[in-house]
């Protein structure tokens, strides 16, 4: 009897245990679609904050600096008036830039347009050749990323160039993009610029990466640099 009850109990505690394990996946889904949530929340209001004390704030003073260049033109100060609306056009200008820059930060046009390859090899020959940076690009399996992924790597791999030219410039630069062996994809930025890593400066490459449920970390580069490294659960960057 004794036998034929350890028989029984042994595929028992393995269904527990596959139990148990499937519990704890549902589990840790959930948390990371939480930390997803707030991380898209954080990034809505922090659009929001820069558009109401940014453009907003902009046009509004447009509006008024047209109000008076108006009112010097109905009582022929004209030479006032050409100053006015001189400075208009160079507040609009700056606020057609700063939308501009938004929403290329949203959805890169180039990203949507090409692809993810296409665009990032378009941001390595600009930053290269504006800086004389040599880049290495290994990105190719992210045309098996979802759009939103990949869109927050373009994110990602862009500010880390721009974090890198700012400590340096580097001379050289590589980026590779792949699947982990348990489905997550990792994504490496390095570099060999030198100047001091403060990891305050790469806030924002962290609040890219919590939109995806992902973790960001920073080391120095064996031979001088920065390694950036992200790595994203499989299910926030799947198809």
């Amino acid at each position: 009897m004794a036998g034929a009850d350890q028989e029984k109990s042994g595929p028992a505690l393995e269904k527990k245990a596959r139990s148990g394990k499937a519990r704890g996946s549902e589990n840790e889904r959930a948390r990371l679609a939480d930390q997803l949530i707030a991380a898209e929340q954080e990034e809505r209001r922090r659009i929001s904050l820069f558009l109401h004390d940014g453009p907003v704030q902009s046009l509004s003073g447009i509006t008024l600096m047209l109000d008076a260049a108006l009112h010097q033109l109905s009582s022929g100060k004209l030479e006032e008036a050409m100053q006015v609306i001189e400075s208009v056009l160079e507040r609009q200008r700056s606020t057609i830039k700063d939308l501009r820059d938004l929403s290329f930060n949203l959805e890169p046009v180039v990203l949507r347009d090409q692809g993810f390859e296409p665009a990032v090899k378009a941001l390595a020959d600009d930053v290269g050749i504006a800086n004389e940076i040599h880049i290495e690009l290994e990105t190719g399996f992210a045309e098996n990323l979802a759009e939103r992924a990949q869109v927050v790597f373009y994110q990602i791999i862009r500010e880390a160039f721009h974090q890198a030219i700012r400590r340096g410039p580097p001379t050289r630069l590589a980026v590779a993009l792949h699947e982990l062996s348990d489905g997550r994809v990792e994504l490496i930025i390095a570099d060999n610029a030198p100047g001091e890593r403060r990891r305050t400066s790469y806030e924002t490459i962290d609040e890219r990466a919590r939109v995806l449920g992902g973790k960001v970390s920073v080391r120095a580069a064996s031979g001088g640099g920065t390694v950036v490294r992200v790595v994203v659960p499989a299910y926030a960057a799947e198809r």
